[in-house]
């Protein structure tokens, strides 16, 4: 967050002579210290004299409860002055209090309006943000053309989630003429800088062959990646790719792992091929129990075949059995309807 005005800090230092630029050095250098107090009033005393960026950075400090009581309206009036002033990253964040509603009533026109000033001034996530109102009509007219264009304007910057949309865009043909090397493209470049779902985007062409060579090896290596972050379908991908020996050595175990990792996410494919799993002993021991559980909540999430094979698991089990897997399911249920999303 502190880099994001750094350009900002720079230029306000070509500029001598200003009467709280003092005042806002010594501010960020005590924030950067984490010395909260001191910064604090710093950034007071060069807000009162007009600095924008001592305005946003109190904007911060409320909200985030830096040196004072956590404050969310007043979070969002010190954006606003910022804002007004023309500070992007001001613009931005109170953007993003007009789209969630945060101490102010929720208005996704005014937030794309925020948005908009932001983006016109080149900053890379209110351009992903506008791109994002274009594509889905909400607080501007629905318009794949205008998201697209956006979009590339935020991805040339190296916004990974604009270049994920992009590569979805292009693979897709939404709004674009359909162009898979073009998405490969904009997929790679998002998923050097990490990105999950960009990861999977990649590891997908490789294995179809789409935009690149098939290369199930490549494919495995970008699934692993997205995997590793918590990415459900991922975690699907390489346990079929272990359990086929596709792209990597065939590993029963492992494909139960990678299973039990995306089933435990609610993924239903997952939920069905780890409770096989458990019933034909392949890769971890045979479990009646911990199959019934597995099919019976793929099975309720409509899976046909899950239920199928629900009820063949529970031809072989004993009526304690299956009471000790609508318990588990029970409890497995109740817990992720607990569990934030």
């Amino acid at each position: 967050m502190r880099s994001l005005l750094r350009a900002f800090v720079a230029a306000l230092m070509l500029s001598t002579g200003l009467a709280w630029a003092g005042d806002f050095e010594d501010g960020l250098a005590a924030y950067g210290k984490q010395k909260f107090p001191v910064a604090l009033q710093k950034f007071k005393r060069a807000a009162a004299k007009g600095s924008a960026g001592a305005q946003f950075y109190l904007g911060v400090m409320h909200g985030l409860g830096e040196g004072v009581a956590a404050d969310p309206a007043a979070e969002v009036g010190w954006y606003r002055l910022a804002a007004e002033q023309g500070l992007a990253v001001a613009q931005f964040n109170l953007g993003n209090a007009y789209s969630s509603g945060q101490a102010v009533a929720q208005d996704v026109a005014e937030a794309v309006r925020w948005y908009q000033r932001a983006a016109e001034q080149g900053f890379a996530a209110a351009q992903f943000a506008v791109g994002n109102a274009y594509i889905s009509g909400r607080g501007a007219p629905q318009d794949l053309a205008e998201a697209l264009a956006w979009y590339r304007m935020s991805a040339v910057q190296g916004y990974a989630p604009a270049q994920f949309n992009l590569g979805y865009l292009y693979g897709s043909g939404q709004g674009v003429a359909q162009d898979h090397a073009e998405s490969v493209h904009w997929y790679r470049l998002a998923a050097q800088q990490g990105d999950p779902d960009a990861q999977l985007g990649l590891g997908n062409a490789y294995r179809k062959g789409q935009g690149v060579e098939p290369d199930d090896a490549q494919a495995v290596r970008w699934y692993a990646l997205a995997a590793e972050q918590g990415l459900a379908v991922a975690q699907f991908n390489m346990a079929i790719a272990c359990a086929r020996g596709q792209g990597v050595a065939q590993d029963p175990a492992e494909a139960v792992r990678w299973f039990k990792m995306a089933a435990v996410q609610g993924h239903g494919s997952a939920q069905l091929n780890l409770g096989l799993s458990y019933f034909s002993g392949q890769g971890v021991a045979r479990d009646l129990v911990r199959a019934h559980m597995w099919l019976h909540l793929a099975a309720a999430s409509g899976d046909k075949e899950a239920a199928r094979n629900e009820a063949l698991v529970a031809r072989e089990m004993t009526p304690a059995q299956l009471e000790a897997a609508q318990r588990l399911a029970s409890d497995w249920q109740a817990r992720r309807a607990r569990s934030p999303r």
